[in-house]
């Protein structure tokens, strides 16, 4: 487990090379991916073979998950943005509240994040096969397994797993 803590959010241009690395390892869809959008109150879920989302959220505030060969829950309390997004057969789940906006990105199989937003401020966690991403909001994140990374502005923490 190769990982480490970093007391600010920094590093943008590295946190970008290793998003866009992510993404290029991702394996390529085989089923038809679904979405599930809820501005304002209401619920809905969706499945296709191997793809699935769910939404949740009250009145005023907004989830969204989008499942392409994997599986993604957003859900949003009271004045928040919740955003999940699952490809390859990862798994993300994102539930956000007061005044916050937490997205989980989970690419590759066996990658997971679970994002939760319970104070002001926008978090994201993204990990790539194998790894985990967890993000609650108060303390730090924490990424292991293979590569990931995570900001929280709730917490002003981030981390950081090359594999």
């Amino acid at each position: 487990m190769n990982s480490h803590q970093y007391g600010r959010v920094a590093g943008v241009g590295i946190g970008a090379a290793l998003v866009a690395g992510v993404i290029a390892m991702a394996p390529s869809a085989a089923a038809a991916p679904v979405e599930c959008r809820v501005p304002g109150a209401g619920t809905i879920q969706n499945s296709s073979d191997t793809s699935e989302c769910a939404a949740s959220s009250v009145g005023g505030s907004a989830a969204a998950a989008f499942g392409i060969d994997g599986s993604a829950a957003a859900s949003a309390g009271s004045q928040g943005l919740a955003l999940a997004i699952a490809v390859g057969g990862g798994t993300a789940t994102s539930q956000a509240q007061d005044l916050s906006g937490p997205a989980a990105i989970a690419v590759g199989p066996g990658s997971t994040v679970e994002a939760i937003g319970v104070r002001p401020g926008l978090a994201i966690g993204i990990a790539g096969a194998g790894a985990t991403v967890t993000l609650d909001g108060r303390t730090g994140p924490t990424c292991v397994g293979g590569p990931a990374l995570a900001g929280d502005f709730q917490t002003l923490n981030g981390c950081v797993s090359l594999g």
